[in-house]
């Protein structure tokens, strides 16, 4: 898939400058489709050519002229095929993070232990925000009332996803962090750390 579609997608949410899809993009689909500014503004040029979007000027006080982009009919006729094409197999993950850990053993235990700590952190944060939006998204409704009347799903399935992962990410740190703790505790009777379990 090219990053034209992600672009796209995040147009169905309405007409938004460039640093708006940017602020798009970094909180609800940089977990599974990430594009720098840079990247954005050269697709949104590409997209404007091959008519799929359109761009106006506005003039703003005191503020840089900006351009805003909105969906055209072919792009919203591109993007609703796109939807229902069949998916190629899932991408396999390519984490040099994992590479780390597969190789720890070894390493200095207390730099390892920082790695993950980091890794944790990170996830926290990225749910943080998950939970912010996802907060601004039910506007005071329940998550059932939500799903059963708003006009678009499609946002909130896809952040559910985001915050899934990441709740699962910060579980599997707090989990290694467990392991190399009481793998760094004083020996048992039959000469293994005490306590000392796997990653099941």
């Amino acid at each position: 898939m090219s990053l034209k579609y992600a672009v796209l997608a995040a147009l169905l949410e309405g007409e938004a400058s460039g640093y708006e899809l940017s602020k798009v993009f970094d909180v609800s689909l940089a977990n599974f489709w990430p594009a720098t500014p840079q990247q954005l503004y050269r697709e949104l040029e590409r997209l404007a050519g091959d008519g799929l979007i359109e761009a106006r000027t506005v003039q703003q006080e005191r503020r840089p002229t900006k351009r805003l982009f909105s969906l055209t009919e072919a792009g919203r006729e591109r993007l609703g095929a796109f939807a229902v094409e069949p998916t190629r197999r899932p991408t396999a993950v390519r984490d040099e993070f994992l590479i780390k850990m597969q190789a720890m053993d070894g390493a200095d235990p207390d730099a390892v232990r920082a790695l993950v700590e980091e890794r944790r952190a990170w996830a926290l944060g990225k749910l943080a925000r998950y939970e912010r939006v996802r907060e601004r998204l039910l506007d005071g409704r329940t998550e059932e009332r939500h799903l059963r009347e708003a006009d678009r799903v499609g946002p909130y399935l896809t952040l559910l996803a985001g915050i899934t992962f990441e709740r699962d990410n910060a579980r599997w740190c707090e989990r290694v962090l467990t392991v190399l703790d009481e793998r760094r505790a004083p020996a048992g009777p039959a000469g293994q750390p005490s306590g000392l379990s796997d990653l099941g």
